[in-house]
């Protein structure tokens, strides 16, 4: 069984200044068709796996804004607003407050001088891996450990700013949280001490880009065009959807990004 049964997601499509937000993948710029049918089969998948969508409309003013993972943590007790590293996103998180406050009474927020973006963030069950990194520096990254521990939960730090790993912008670019004890890694983070208590399932470097998986309910969504992950969780009995994200990662988008689960 999943170790978090999901019943919603909260998800906004793209709009015409995609192409416009910030990326470091070098893979050429969106094309925005496309990243709209790839967005309505991700949403396709969420309601496959038995989630209620929350869709919110695109938001023209703020090109990355579709990557709704970055602007909230979502916890069983509470939610918390972040504060995102990049100047450009600084307004994404006051959009969704109306919008948690509709599901959540208990609203922590990330205040400056703290960064911190979601993407940084794997919830392990009752545990969270908090990434140290460009984007979500250590005074955001306190702030978010003390709003968990007075919910109950347990944190760590875990520092990839600096650490000039390829393609790794945020920690969930090179890990994923499966449940059952068991963690996605990429190779430059097996053997850290602070995933040595968890089984691993490791990433082949020319797949590194699949490492942000994401496990929803009853199933596995990877994205499309894996296949040694893919094999490599279908050997473990795990249920997998391949969902193209290929517009996505030319904005240094991955599955996780595009939604916020509870």
């Amino acid at each position: 069984m999943p170790n978090n049964l999901f019943q919603h997601a909260i998800v906004r499509p793209p709009g015409k200044s995609f192409n416009q937000g910030l990326t470091t993948a070098q893979l050429g710029s969106p094309d925005l068709s496309l990243a709209l049918h790839q967005h309505a089969q991700y949403c396709g998948a969420l309601q496959k796996c038995g989630l209620e969508l929350i869709r919110l409309e695109a938001e023209e003013d703020f090109p990355d804004s579709t990557f709704v993972e970055d602007v909230a943590i979502l916890t069983a007790a509470a939610a918390i607003l972040t504060n995102p590293g990049a100047q450009s996103r600084k307004g994404e998180a006051a959009l969704m407050l109306p919008v948690l406050r509709r599901y959540y009474q208990k609203i922590y927020t990330i205040t400056s001088p703290g960064t911190l973006d979601g993407g940084d963030i794997c919830d392990a069950g009752r545990h969270f891996f908090i990434g140290i990194s460009e984007r979500t520096n250590e005074e955001g990254g306190r702030q978010l450990a003390e709003f968990l521990a007075k919910e109950g939960f347990t944190s760590s730090f875990v520092r990839i700013a600096g650490r000039g790993i390829p393609g790794i912008l945020h920690l969930k670019s090179g890990i994923a949280y499966l449940g059952d004890n068991r963690l996605v890694l990429i190779d430059a983070f097996v053997g850290m001490p602070q995933f040595e208590q968890f089984d691993a399932i490791r990433v082949d470097e020319a797949e590194n880009y699949a490492a942000n998986c994401v496990r929803v309910n009853d199933y596995v969504l990877v994205p499309q065009g894996y296949p040694k992950l893919h094999q490599s969780l279908a050997q473990k009995g795990y249920q997998v959807l391949d969902v193209d994200t290929s517009e996505y990662r030319k904005m240094d988008g991955g599955l996780s990004c595009l939604s916020l689960r509870f």
